[in-house]
């Protein structure tokens, strides 16, 4: 009999990006992005998308190089978070406790093989929307912006890493993720997992890094409602000069709508329609591209261009 599933991680919380351009990365965020910005402390700026139930799901921080400081996952409960941090300790992955950040508690810190940093925290701050931010329907954590794309909520982020399997391994092993889909190369190696914790298709993928270096950052994911947003997004980026990378596109693996852009420190961005699956069993058979396939590219549009398979931040110089 297999192990029963660990359940003690709910979601996605936040990540904090970095940013050498601190008020250009804000001005895309909040202007063309259309998000709100919630505070400002120090060197970081805190962000939120419109139906984000927490105080932030974005931290701007100014740095020389870009690249993702950290990703912070919440706990189902605190007794969920100590079931985690006890399995962590020891593991030579545990850093240690926090006193937290602005909008949230103590947080537990660790690193995955590869080096990224991971929050891990329970105790948050609920938004509470100002008098002119307060929406019309109680079930809904905000106004509607009706300022550019109007992204609706965090949904996903893509690390590069240097081992694959050693990554699936730690996020299986101490953090209880599910592995949905995967790459598999012909000699065997892993290229690529989507993990998720409950039954979103993914919160987040991991992706081998074509250079061969350790710990950087591939892309951060908000969610739109719908196809037709993404397209009508792609007229805004045009209208405010946002170089479009790739896409409107549909990618094979999870069957994500999608569109990639940079926002001014240097660091991807892709809008989508990616919480539209949902995986429900909860003996879900992890789906396994070949690297046949997955040389056929995405499920159609254009063929996927050569910076989504280098480029990463922080830059390899």
């Amino acid at each position: 009999m297999s192990p029963e599933p660990i359940l003690d991680i709910a979601h996605l919380g936040h990540l904090e990006l970095l940013t050498p351009k601190l008020e250009e990365s804000r001005a895309f965020f909040v202007d063309v992005m259309g998000m709100t910005e919630s505070a400002r402390q120090g060197d970081s700026i805190y962000l939120r998308a419109w139906d984000d139930y927490e105080h932030h799901s974005l931290k701007l921080t100014a740095s020389a190089k870009p690249g993702m400081g950290h990703m912070a996952f919440r706990a189902r409960s605190p007794q969920a978070l100590e079931r985690r941090v006890a399995a962590l300790k020891g593991s030579g992955y545990d850093v240690g406790w926090t006193d937290g950040d602005l909008g949230h508690g103590p947080a537990f810190v660790c690193k995955d093989p590869d080096g990224h940093v991971i929050e891990l925290y329970y105790e948050t701050e609920w938004y509470q929307a100002p008098p002119e931010l307060k929406p019309a329907l109680k079930n809904q954590a905000q106004r509607f912006p009706a300022r550019g794309v109007n992204v609706r909520r965090l949904d996903h982020l893509n690390c590069l890493a240097q081992d694959i399997r050693a990554n699936r391994v730690f996020f299986e092993t101490y953090l209880g993720c599910r592995l949905t889909e995967q790459i598999v190369l012909d000699d065997g190696t892993e290229a690529g997992m989507w993990m998720t914790f409950t039954n979103k298709s993914y919160d987040f993928a991991y992706t081998r890094d074509a250079t061969g270096s350790r710990g950087r950052f591939h892309h951060l994911t908000y969610a739109l409602d719908s196809r037709e947003e993404i397209l009508r997004a792609a007229d805004i980026f045009l209208e405010h000069g946002v170089f479009i990378e790739s896409g409107p596109h549909k990618h094979a693996v999870q069957q994500t709508f999608f569109l990639y852009v940079y926002e001014p420190g240097g660091n991807r961005v892709e809008i989508a329609n990616a919480g539209a699956r949902l995986i429900l069993a909860p003996d879900w058979k992890t789906i396994v591209w070949t690297e046949a396939e997955r040389r056929k590219g995405q499920a159609w549009g254009m063929k996927t261009v050569e910076s989504f398979h280098h480029y990463g931040t922080p830059p390899v110089e």
